[in-house]
């Protein structure tokens, strides 16, 4: 399949046993649309799928780096293809459960469309330990239905950064924005 996502057409292979196959779902375009990245900014795309985040992510920050992430290994091997399919060359995808496989390491902008399957004990996990990736001044969006509790979530987001901030809505999906604690800005 082909994608328009940011003004460039991204070709994904996906398959079944993977979230959204067919399609690039809506809360992951509301996501994509309205992330703010910079050209150097070291991204993870945490959750990563077959990688649309993190491929388009990869294109927007041409002088950046891209870690994609996810537990499940066909999603992976999905997301290595996809960056090959599309000639991302600034991006690497890691075989893991959250943030193990990146384990140190601190990134500019940190984006989950969060397992929400998985369960509430797993997802509010991720939001904790992201705020121990996030470098100084980093940005962390969540996306999430709204008939699904990402309302709460951006609660958990408040505790956990002190701050947030409704990015977007619509097609029944949220976006929200935390900063890291070190940031003034907003």
């Amino acid at each position: 399949m082909a994608a328009e996502l940011r003004g460039s057409t991204v070709r994904l292979a996906t398959e079944a046993g993977v979230f959204s196959r067919q399609r690039v779902d809506r809360g992951t375009r509301l996501l994509v649309k309205h992330l703010d990245v910079h050209a150097a900014d070291r991204v993870l795309d945490l959750g990563c799928g077959y990688g649309v985040v993190g491929i388009v992510a990869a294109l927007l920050a041409p002088e950046g780096r891209v870690a994609l992430v996810d537990i499940n290994r066909r999603a992976v091997a999905l997301a290595r293809q996809n960056l090959a399919l599309n000639g991302i060359e600034n991006a690497e995808v890691l075989h893991g459960d959250g943030f193990a496989p990146v384990h140190g390491r601190n990134f500019d902008l940190i984006a989950l469309n969060p397992p929400m399957r998985a369960g509430l004990a797993v997802v509010h996990r991720l939001i904790e330990e992201a705020r121990d990736h996030l470098a100084d001044g980093g940005r962390f969006y969540l996306v999430g239905r709204t008939r699904q509790g990402v309302v709460r979530l951006s609660q958990k987001m408040s505790q956990v950064f002190g701050q947030v901030c409704e990015v977007a809505k619509g097609g029944g999906f949220r976006l929200y924005r935390a900063r890291s604690a070190d940031s003034e800005s907003s």
